[in-house]
């Protein structure tokens, strides 16, 4: 009788969720192909074509408060709809860990890149914004307990440095075809940014839901953001009147496509696949950035931007799948 009890309990108890860095439960039912090529095809295109969308952006909005009014108003939709749904608020801790990675994923990481499209094509800042991994490999070795990279990842972090080195041209006047370097500056900075708050984020205890950590982050980072404009005198510089349509078009796709829609189909592809496949949105979305920044804004493509960018995106590539090969064994 006990064990027919316990079997009865067994069979009626509800299953545990599965944790969001979990692989994916095989004896599920899987989506159909169709569903694995929309949700890639989206975060490919989508993320990429966020970076076009920043530069037509603070063509006439001050970049910081575009930054703020953006994630202000995706954070507060996607609160409203979990509060919606049921979702409680997050603990006191998990609003801590949220204002953390708000300030350095958001802030930081976002806030700065709007900073610089200001000067820097669209197309070269998410080239450089593919060197990304590079600097996760650094915070990660810098944290506490963290692992020495490889001689392999050293290696290819060499070049990858090399390669934003010389896609930037810092020995180039931007008039002899080198960049803006407080630009080029800031976009390295928010990859320093980046980089620690991914990290921190993986150190996280007790982490809030995915969805409701994003509302949370969103929402700390916006008020960050809108100090700094403040304190940039970006408030003071917002006119109304001089805002183009374009501008409030790409605020709109910014804040609905790219912070909703791009993050939410993320989650849903680490939920149904493995996180490498995942992440290959990091190679392709430079890309499709240059791509577009190309044939909408007439951005330039030389020579020199192909094979830097090769370059970068080559060691990327190296030291994620070095770094898979040695986990595994």
């Amino acid at each position: 009788m006990r064990m027919a009890a316990r079997r009865t309990k067994r069979a009626i108890a509800p299953p545990r969720a599965r944790p969001l860095s979990a692989p994916p439960d095989m004896s599920a039912p899987k989506p159909p192909l169709r569903a694995y090529l929309l949700a890639f095809t989206t975060i490919y295109l989508v993320w990429g074509s966020t970076y076009l969308a920043i530069r037509i952006g603070v063509e006439t909005m001050p970049p910081f408060a575009m930054a703020a009014l953006r994630f202000l108003i995706a954070g507060t939709l996607l609160m409203a709809f979990l509060r919606l749904q049921g979702v409680g608020w997050p603990t006191p801790r998990q609003w801590r860990d949220a204002a953390v990675c708000g300030m350095l994923l958001i802030v930081g990481g976002n806030g700065l890149v709007s900073w610089a499209e200001q000067t820097v094509p669209s197309g070269l800042t998410a080239l450089l914004i593919g060197a990304s991994p590079l600097f996760i490999v650094l915070a990660n070795w810098s944290w506490p307990g963290g692992q020495r990279p490889s001689g392999v990842t050293f290696a290819a972090m060499a070049c990858g440095l090399g390669g934003v080195a010389w896609l930037a041209a810092p020995w180039e006047t931007k008039v002899a075809g080198g960049m803006d370097p407080a630009g080029i500056t800031a976009i390295l900075l928010s990859c320093v940014s980046w980089a620690l708050g991914a990290v921190y984020g993986r150190h996280m205890r007790d982490p809030a839901p995915p969805f409701t950590a994003a509302a949370a982050q969103m929402l700390i980072g916006s008020i960050g953001l809108g100090l700094i404009a403040w304190a940039h005198g970006d408030l003071a510089a917002w006119q109304v009147d001089s805002i183009s349509a374009r501008s409030w078009l790409a605020l709109i796709y910014l804040t609905l496509v790219g912070s909703l829609v791009g993050y939410t189909t993320f989650v849903w592809l680490i939920k149904h696949t493995t996180p490498a496949l995942a992440s290959t949105y990091a190679y392709v979305n430079p890309v499709v950035a240059v791509f577009l920044g190309w044939l909408l804004l007439d951005e330039m493509v030389t020579s020199r931007t192909l094979v830097a960018s090769a370059i970068i995106l080559g060691s990327v590539i190296v030291i994620s799948l070095h770094n898979r090969h040695v986990a595994k064994n």
